[in-house]
């Protein structure tokens, strides 16, 4: 009986051992997985809807409700300028189009730069912002950089002309002078397409200037020549106040003038003597 009794009370002992063994490797799968959960949730990135264009859209196409979708987009990789809900896109009571500014492949995101405003046309009123003009330059072969300018280049803008005579000068001095620096053109000749990659001999150039910026380049134009110097792309510089005049191109140092001698002062006492007048001279007072 004892030896039955002892069996079974080893048996149970067993039993219970391996009992707490499996639920031991059962919580701690629980765990494992719960652990492999969260880490998955972690890796989630939070998205937001951004409309894209279904197909290619090149400069000048209308673009609609029917040329665009909404797509799932990281939220912190949503490009500025994008398009997140189709209210603001088109919005209500205003024309259901907009105009492409710049060739948009299929699935690119829709930006407000690459788009003009509701109904409004590829024109160039569509490129300028608040406060902004625009403003015509007149442009050559050599001014106009051989033709590689093109809408949405920058440009710093040099007049070259005679300045005001200085003193003791006849006439001023043959000078160029950097006026306005980093110009967007909006505009070559009567396109605003910037997708335009070939060459082409500009006889004109719209740029995007402030008011005050647009008469210096109106009283510049008009009393000498304008040159255009391309700015790079990635060409975030700020051109300081330039200016070279012949003598400084040639390396010629001017002389300064030679000082010029004090006259001696001289002091006299007019006397009249019936109709003539006699000066005698006396000695100064001091002053």
């Amino acid at each position: 009986m004892r030896v039955i009794f002892g069996l079974v009370l080893v048996l149970g002992v067993g039993l219970a051992g391996f009992a707490v063994y499996m639920a031991r490797g059962y919580i701690d799968a629980q765990k494992a997985q719960l652990a492999a959960e969260r880490a998955l949730r972690a890796q989630i990135v939070p998205t937001t809807e951004v409309f894209v264009v279904k197909e290619r859209l090149a400069y000048g196409d209308q673009l609609t409700a029917e040329n665009v979708e909404a797509v799932k987009w990281p939220v912190k990789a949503v490009p500025e300028g994008a398009f997140t809900s189709l209210a603001e896109l088109f919005p209500e009571g205003e024309p259901e189009f907009r105009t492409v500014l710049r060739t948009m492949e299929k699935g690119e995101a829709v930006m407000n730069v690459k788009v003009s405003g509701t109904g409004a046309d590829a024109g160039v009123a569509s490129r300028l912002g608040r406060g902004m003009r625009a403003f015509t330059i007149n442009v050559d072969v050599a001014s106009g950089v051989s033709g590689f300018l093109r809408p949405g280049d920058r440009v710093d803008v040099y007049w070259t002309g005679r300045s005001a005579a200085r003193e003791g000068e006849r006439r001023g001095r043959e000078i160029t002078r950097l006026i306005q620096g980093a110009l967007q053109i909006i505009a070559v000749d009567q396109t605003a397409d910037s997708d335009r990659s070939t060459p082409t001999i500009a006889r004109t150039i719209t740029v995007k200037a402030t008011p005050t910026q647009v008469a210096a380049l109106a009283q510049a134009q008009a009393t000498g020549k304008l040159s255009l110097s391309l700015v790079g792309t990635d060409d975030d510089t700020v051109a300081r106040a330039v200016e070279i005049d012949q003598n400084q191109l040639l390396g010629i140092e001017e002389e300064a003038p030679a000082p010029v001698a004090e006259a001696p002062r001289v002091c006299t006492i007019r006397t009249r003597r019936g109709a003539e007048i006699v000066e005698t001279p006396v000695a100064c007072p001091e002053s």
